[in-house]
Order: structure tokens, then C-alpha cells, then sequence
């Protein structure tokens, strides 16, 4: 919704005995027989998104569905992942654990930042993540390679520690892993940075392995509403005809767009979304 001062601020949707008559605005009342509500989410206030739309909604006897930030980044609780920001990951698998357990799943990129992580993977599991992190302690975890089995990843770093036996391992490890994430890795697996390849016990080198597979991360939350591409959660789909997005409780109130509690992942889905249900909304209510 436009914050211009010049511009009058929609207040409310006037619509007594259950009928839309018209709006109120910080000047003055105008009359109109359908209104379509299309003030979006709460993200990107700086856009004029304030969220008001979901207040009208409700007054007006809407169920409004709790608000949270979607495809946004995620913060981690581990300090030393602040050393690996701008760091970019190809090609790597991530999960959501809940409980141990897969909840999502993603292959693509992602990168690191100063507060956790973010990336076109990060930001399409973080609605999952968002809802989930309410009620229970999630993890993330990286599968540098995803198209090897553990098996095949142990038989090559043998054969790389077998023909560089005499290098340190951090210089055996930039053959499979980015140089900035390599002291993570070796301080992870309890290994001196300045083990030779030859002097490499077992055990460590199955750590390594293990944490090229699985390399786990604790989620600790979510960047603000404020920074999130999209505003999961608004007003109940229940409450709306799917045909015309009129509301089922209003006679000549349409609703389009973010506001309504529809999202999902990154790829133009909540786009099409918007232009889909706004399209629906205008030309039902050019009908009336």
C-alpha cells in the first residue's frame, strides 16, 4: 500500500450488514459496490507492504493464519560459521532433520553469510524450516557430494592420500572441498593442520568422509520478517470462493495476492500466484 503522504491511506473496508458499501481513508469515505484487497504481506515495508491488509480483513471477521517470514535466509547457532561468510556452494545437497529425521531437501546452491546461510536452496526450505523451528530444534545438513556414495568419497580421498602421502592433509583436501571450509572440516574431525597424509589414522579419515556427507549445522532461526521475500500465513483460504476469491463472509470483497495464505518455493511460483488470483479477483468483480 503507497506510504506517499501525498496519497490518502486506505483505513478500513466499510461494509455494514455484511456488504461492501466502500473504504474509509485518512481523508475521507468513497463509495464502491466491490473492493478487491491487494495490499500484499508484511516483507519489504519499504514497498509500502505493511500488513494492514490482514487488520481490515480481520475486523471484517476473516481468520487471519499467524504471519512468518518465507524464503528467507536462516541463522545457525555454530560461531565459526561466521568465518566461512561469502562462501559459495555448487552442487550440494541440503536437508532439513527434524528429530534426526529428512522433513526437506534441495540440490543446488547456496552460500554462506555472517549470520548462517542463504542461497536459492537455503531460502526454498525456509518456510518448512520457519513453521517447524516452533515447535521443535531443527538441523541442516550439506552433502558436499552428492553423486557419490560414502563409499566411493572414502575410495577416493584413500587414492589421493596414497599418491600425496607426503603433503599436509589441508592440501589432499582442496582436491574435494573449497580452501576456505577446509580448517572447519580438519578442526571438526580433531585433526592438526599439519598432518601429513601418510601419518592419517582411520578414524580420521573416516571423519572426514562423514562430514563431506553429512555436514551438520544447528538452526537457530530466521532473518526478520522485514527481509523475507515472501510473508507465509494471511487470510484463510477457507474464507475465500477458489472460483472468484470473493470472501465467503463479505458480498463484494475480493482478495489477490500475498495477503491471501498462499506460497510457496522460489521460482516464480508465488509471482504467478499473485498475477493468477489478481486476475481472478478483477474480473469477478467487473461482473458485479
Amino acid at each position: 500500500m503507497a506510504t506517499n503522504s501525498d496519497i490518502d491511506r486506505v483505513r478500513e473496508i466499510l461494509a455494514p450488514n455484511r456488504r461492501v458499501q466502500g473504504v474509509s481513508t485518512d481523508t475521507e469515505p468513497f463509495e464502491a459496490d466491490q473492493v478487491v484487497l491487494a495490499t500484499g504481506g508484511a516483507s519489504y515495508p519499504e514497498t509500502g507492504s505493511s500488513g494492514d491488509g490482514y487488520e481490515m480483513a480481520k475486523r471484517l471477521g476473516h481468520t487471519i493464519c499467524p504471519i512468518r517470514p518465507s524464503l528467507v535466509p536462516l541463522k545457525v547457532k555454530e560461531s565459526w560459521g561466521r568465518d566461512l561468510q561469502g562462501l559459495t556452494l555448487k552442487n550440494v545437497r541440503v536437508k532439513i532433520l527434524q528429530g534426526g529425521k529428512p522433513a526437506g531437501e534441495e540440490f543446488g546452491e547456496m552460500f554462506f553469510t555472517r549470520f548462517g546461510v542463504s542461497g536459492p536452496i537455503i531460502l526454498s526450505l525456509s518456510g518448512l524450516a520457519v513453521e517447524r523451528m516452533e515447535r521443535e530444534k531443527l538441523e541442516l545438513t550439506i552433502d558436499f557430494k552428492p553423486a557419490l556414495l560414502r563409499e566411493r568419497v572414502e575410495k577416493r580421498l584413500i587414492g589421493e592420500i596414497q599418491k600425496e602421502s607426503r603433503k599436509f592433509i589441508r592440501t589432499v583436501l582442496s582436491r574435494f572441498l573449497p580452501q576456505k571450509i577446509i580448517p572447519i572440516f580438519l578442526y571438526r574431525a580433531g585433526i592438526a593442520p599439519d598432518l601429513r597424509g601418510a601419518e592419517m589414522r582411520i578414524r580420521e579419515r573416516k571423519s572426514l568422509v562423514d562430514l563431506m556427507k553429512d555436514f551438520r549445522l544447528t538452526l537457530q532461526g530466521a532473518r526478520p520478517l522485514e527481509e523475507a521475500i515472501v510473508t507465509a500465513g494471511g487470510i484463510s483460504v477457507k474464507e475465500i470462493d477458489p472460483y472468484t476469491m470473493e470472501s465467503k463472509i463479505i458480498q463484494g470483497l475480493f482478495f489477490c495476492g500475498e495477503v491471501i495464505d498462499v506460497d510457496g518455493v522460489s521460482g516464480g511460483y508465488n509471482l504467478q500466484a499473485a498475477f493468477s488470483t489478481g486476475r481472478m479477483a478483477g474480473e469477478a468483480a467487473s461482473r458485479r
